[in-house]
């Protein structure tokens, strides 16, 4: 009877249609009588790019875990609205269509009965067009038309229902490439009811989790719009303002399209007393931000390191006001909503909503020595792999224990009593004994209302001291509340909501709502690899990602050391450039006053990154400037005009300490092409490990070119020799040690296949091995603005 009733309210409207099209802007969709669309067009081609390879709900319901289509559609004219019936479910839902200048607006103001509903699915809608899926921001473009679906809040999920937590480790799924052409999808669950999950993408499983009392699918809400691709942009931030999504601005222009898209930032540890330092180091180097890369002493409460700030959160707000009339943001680092063990959240009264993997009843009472607690089920306690802190809550007390017996009665074993600052209290039978959910990092995480309070604090934090740019980095820490994907929407937009003025926001994690929010992705770390090395085909492979998602282009974070070269810097320099590529430049206010070459290092990275921001490489020359088998130096020669000069590179060469037998030769042979013109052999040699050295280092080429080196190389020390009459001697930290007169006539190597051997004695218990690479003068060229 009720869904009689249900249904027969869906029906009341003036008149209905069996068979509907609605056209907004460029977009025209069809939809037939059983509610599956016929027609996906572009009202400027008239081609319809539908796929008819598979099948196109409008809607597709989920029930009992199986998924269910549509069975028939009316539309109420009168209402506006859609009317689905899903038979096999009895489920009705109602959906308001809104005609927009430039896109249309679905959104589901009625489904009955909610006890048959897990969720819905937007689509998905198949569509003939391949040659660009936005994953994240569901756009599928060719060269000439972009159709694309758009969520309007964040109950609104981009993807197919990837699993019952409702969330993906992958970059997006809102559209997704297939044999046919693309799809797009979203989707809504109903959190109004308990739910047990596999939490963090399966790694916590059937962890129970809590209703959000009336978060239904009602209201969820999707935009689809067609418009000519090199209109896409605009089209996004049309329908941004328009649906009142966020609009990130900065300095009075949304961030998609401000001067500060893609730009470099500084990431170091600062405090009150250096600060100024800093900027300076910052502003030399043409960076946009200087970014504290931790203030703090505790996650949850962020409360500020008192050895960095003394004066707390005055001294910040006197920090960031400094870099901002520098030109500068200000930003800091954290862990999004990851807990530390001292902050008030745990210690010394443990907060009632720290999430919880799941819990046991206290088969018995303890006192608040008890070293043995026996549990009702051992579940939730058995967890090994992801089982970090061994905690459990039982009241106001937190206990550590080493496992849990694998017989009846099942018992916590080795008990540590009143753990991280918690007092130790009898308990009773019956009393809940909860397994904290937490991570390697040493930390615990927040139910989602605890995640909520915990994104107000960081909004505060971030108003009361002016600091206009933050990472959501270990955004999936808000997996831990077990509301997946919904949960890290949840928590960046009530960081967004709160904070009182403009901020840049960048992330660990793609998804398709924050989208809005974010202003970048800048993956790829750690950075201790060297800047040739440490995930750099990674980083590479993260531009094209960039470029389908209208993101700007970032190449990640690299480390400036002590020892940084130039040739090292400009390496780097030249792959973002050719990307057009930010990045962030990690330097320690030390690093910067021990590295001999930090005045010529910041000066490059400033010419390298005026040029790039402004365009002035040409296309040839960033494909050039691609090339990992090219090194590249960039030398200012005018107002808005520099020289490129280009080098190619010989693969490394390597040789380490073996034992030979008695008269056999050391000698290592090595062959390399010499694809530029005849020049004097270039080398850099690279004495890597942490003891010992080589001597009695001969270099030999095509059996005729000797080259000895009447010297020790110590462990860590380079040598460099340039074609002069000089060779070079850089220290560990890239510091000039010494120059020796070549002992032999400077020779032409031409063009061609060329033979070196190398010999040397290796000393020390551990000796160091031998990295060598030559390289040549390729070509200079000129890069120029062209206004």
């Amino acid at each position: 009877m009720k869904y009689l009733f249900s249904l027969s309210l869906l029906l009341t409207a003036f008149f209905t249609h069996a068979q509907v099209s609605f056209t907004a802007g460029g977009l025209k969709i069809g939809i037939d009588k059983k509610g599956f669309v016929t027609e996906l067009s572009n009202t400027g081609d008239h081609q319809n790019y539908l796929s008819k390879d598979t099948i196109a709900p409008l809607m597709t319901l989920i029930s009992d875990g199986k998924k269910q289509y549509p069975t028939s559609m009316t539309y109420a004219a009168g209402a506006k609205k859609i009317n689905l019936i899903f038979d096999a479910a009895k489920v009705a839902i109602s959906v308001k269509v809104t005609v927009k200048s430039n896109h249309l607006v679905f959104e589901i103001t009625d489904a009955k009965p909610v006890s048959k509903i897990d969720a819905i699915i937007w689509g998905p809608f198949p569509t003939t067009i391949s040659k660009t899926v936005g994953e994240v921001i569901g756009v599928v473009r060719d060269d000439k038309v972009a159709i694309g679906l758009q969520v309007l809040n964040i109950k609104t999920l981009g993807g197919d229902l990837p699993n019952n937590e409702g969330s993906t480790w992958k970059r997006g799924l809102c559209a997704t490439t297939h044999s046919w052409g693309s799809t797009l999808q979203a989707y809504s669950i109903n959190r109004d009811r308990p739910r047990n999950v596999d939490a963090w993408g399966g790694d916590f499983v059937n962890m129970p989790v809590a209703a959000i009392p009336a978060e239904t699918v009602k209201g969820s809400a999707i935009a689809l719009f067609s418009c000519p691709a090199r209109e896409t942009l605009d089209m996004l931030g049309q329908i941004e303002v328009a649906e009142h999504l966020p609009h990130s601005m900065v300095h009075g222009t949304w961030y998609k399209k401000s001067a500060l898209f893609g730009r470099s930032y500084m990431i170091s540890s600062f405090s009150e007393a250096d600060v100024d330092e800093m900027i300076g180091y910052a502003k030399r180097a043409g960076m946009f931000s200087l970014y504290h890369e931790g203030p703090f002493s505790s996650w949850g409460h962020y409360i500020l390191n008192a050895d960095q700030f003394p004066h707390g959160i005055p001294g910040l707000k006197m920090c960031a006001e400094k870099a901002h009339a520098a030109g500068l943001l200000l930003g800091v680092h954290t862990l999004s909503n990851f807990i530390n063990t001292n902050d008030p959240y745990v210690t010394p009264v443990p907060n009632e909503h720290l999430s919880l993997t799941g819990s046991a009843f206290l088969a018995n009472g303890t006192d608040e020595k008890q070293e043995e607690i026996e549990v009702s089920s051992p579940e939730y306690f058995k967890e090994i792999k992801n089982n970090t802190l061994h905690t459990v809550k039982i009241g106001t007390e937190l206990i550590r224990y080493s496992k849990v017996s694998d017989t009846p009665p099942y018992k916590l074993l080795n008990c540590i009593r009143g753990a991280y600052g918690t007092k130790a209290s009898p308990h009773l039978k019956g009393d809940i004994a909860g397994k904290l959910f937490d991570h390697p990092y040493q930390v615990f995480f927040p139910d989602i209302k605890l995640q909520r309070d915990i994104a107000g604090n960081i909004a505060t934090f971030l108003n009361q001291t002016g600091v206009d740019q933050l990472d959501f980095d270990g955004f999936e820490g808000e997996l831990a509340s077990g509301q997946g994907d919904y949960a890290l929407e949840l928590f960046a937009k009530d960081v967004y909501d709160h904070v009182n003025h403009p901020i840049v926001l960048g992330t660990s994690i793609s998804k398709t709502y924050f989208w809005h929010i974010c202003s970048y992705y800048n993956w790829g770390e750690p950075w201790y690899g060297g800047f040739t090395e440490s995930m750099q085909q990674y980083r590479i492979d993260n531009q094209a990602l960039f470029e389908r998602n209208f993101m700007p282009h970032m190449l990640g974070w690299y480390l400036l050391a002590e020892n940084t070269s130039l040739e090292e810097m400009e390496w780097m320099l030249a792959k973002a450039a050719g990307y057009n590529a930010g990045f962030a430049m990690v330097a320690s206010p030390l690093a910067l006053r021990q590295n001999k070459h930090t005045g010529e290092l910041l000066d490059a990275i400033r010419e390298w990154e005026d040029a790039r921001t402004q365009h002035a490489f040409t296309e040839v020359q960033m494909e050039k400037l691609k090339d990992t088998q090219n090194d590249f130096h960039l030398e200012k020669t005018g107002n808005n005009e520099w020289k490129l000069s280009r080098y190619a590179l010989s693969p490394v060469f390597t040789k380490e300490k073996t034992v030979k037998q008695p008269g056999e030769p050391t000698f290592s042979t090595w062959s390399f092409h010499q694809s530029w013109s005849a020049q004097p052999l270039n080398f850099k040699l690279f004495a890597k490990g942490k003891a010992g050295s080589l001597r009695n280092i001969k270099i030999t080429a095509d059996n005729f070119y000797d080259i000895d080196l009447p010297f020790t190389v110590n462990s860590g020390e380079t040598v460099i020799y340039n074609g002069t009459d000089s060779l070079m001697v850089n220290d560990s930290k890239g510091a000039l040690k010494a120059k020796y007169k070549l002992n032999s006539k400077i020779q032409q190597l031409p063009a061609g296949d060329h033979t070196i051997r190398f010999d040397c004695t290796f000393e020390g218990d551990e000796p160091p091995s031998v990295e060598m690479r030559f390289k040549g003068f390729m070509e200079s060229e000129v890069v120029k603005l062209n206004k």
